[in-house]
């Protein structure tokens, strides 16, 4: 396998869509009902401009409960069974999930990404599956799980102990055979995390972007975008998630996980223009001379 990761292009930033097979997910949780649905709401999520379709079959709200493998198993595989059979191999898959049992199954069936909430933590399988299939892994940082993530939003320095922690989990994952290639971060915003975390997170998302690892952000309708703006239902944050997006760019993200993807496409269409992709969104963090990552 070639070292790059599928749905990247330097100077691009990538538009990742929420595709949520789940009944209890906070913003649109039972909005896809069965595998045709979930087909269809992925043809129109590329078609309005995603480059990356995110499945996911365990909500990861505050206070959500674990379903266990088998259950997102029966959820997921289908869907993307589908996928492949009616789109063909061209879209970048990936599977949101922190069970390696779950992941690999995906991969069989044709995924792309592991998008892993937990970072490794929660399934001590999960690092040894992503070296062996040398997969592009999303890495992520949150404390606790679903149920108790909101008592743990306690931090000195919010941003020094998200990167520490990111790298942390990065020396472990390499330590494990992961190459640093296949490794994006993702701050965990709303996970662990209060109104003024997420906020200063996105004020240094630079500092994060300078250990050249490709930055994933996911501040689509979340609940501290609802607390600035005074907007209790996630529907009615499009605006505030805009806004979110452009920061996001100017901070050297280099995908940004959204559910309206038709606007936020544009939204990063425009951000792109005004900022222009900085160094260390297509840089590895061994070697600043070379590429990190490109189109498949």
């Amino acid at each position: 396998m070639e070292n790059r990761i599928p749905g990247l292009v330097p100077g691009r930033t990538a538009v990742m869509a929420v595709v949520n097979v789940t009944p209890d997910s906070f913003s649109d949780g039972g909005r896809i009902t069965s595998v045709a649905q979930a087909v269809d709401a992925c043809r129109a999520s590329l078609e309005a401009g995603a480059h990356i379709l995110d499945i996911g079959g365990q909500s990861t709200r505050p206070g959500a409960v674990e379903v266990g493998p088998a259950v997102e198993m029966e959820r997921v595989l289908p869907v993307i069974r589908a996928l492949r059979q009616q789109l063909g191999s061209e879209p970048v898959l990936s599977i949101d999930t922190f069970w390696a049992e779950v992941a690999e199954a995906a991969l069989r069936e044709g995924v792309n990404w592991i998008n892993d909430v937990s970072g490794g933590n929660h399934d001590p399988a999960m690092l040894s599956l992503v070296a062996r299939w040398r997969c592009p892994y999303v890495l992520m940082h949150r404390r606790g799980n679903s149920r108790t993530m909101d008592n743990m939003a306690h931090y000195k320095d919010v941003v020094g102990e998200v990167e520490a922690a990111l790298l942390h989990q990065t020396t472990t994952a390499q330590a494990g055979g992961v190459q640093p290639w296949q490794i994006l971060w993702d701050p965990g915003l709303g996970f662990a995390k209060t109104t003024h975390h997420n906020l200063a997170l996105l004020h240094h998302l630079s500092r994060l972007a300078s250990h050249g690892y490709p930055l994933l952000v996911g501040p689509s309708r979340k609940r501290f975008i609802g607390e600035v703006l005074v907007r209790p239902d996630p529907c009615q944050r499009v605006w505030g998630t805009a806004a979110t997006v452009c920061k996001a760019v100017a901070g050297g993200a280099a995908v940004v996980r959204i559910h309206d993807v038709e606007a936020m496409a544009q939204v990063v269409t425009m951000a792109d223009a005004l900022w222009p992709s900085p160094q260390t969104r297509t840089c590895s963090p061994l070697d600043a001379s070379q590429p990190r990552w490109s189109t498949s």
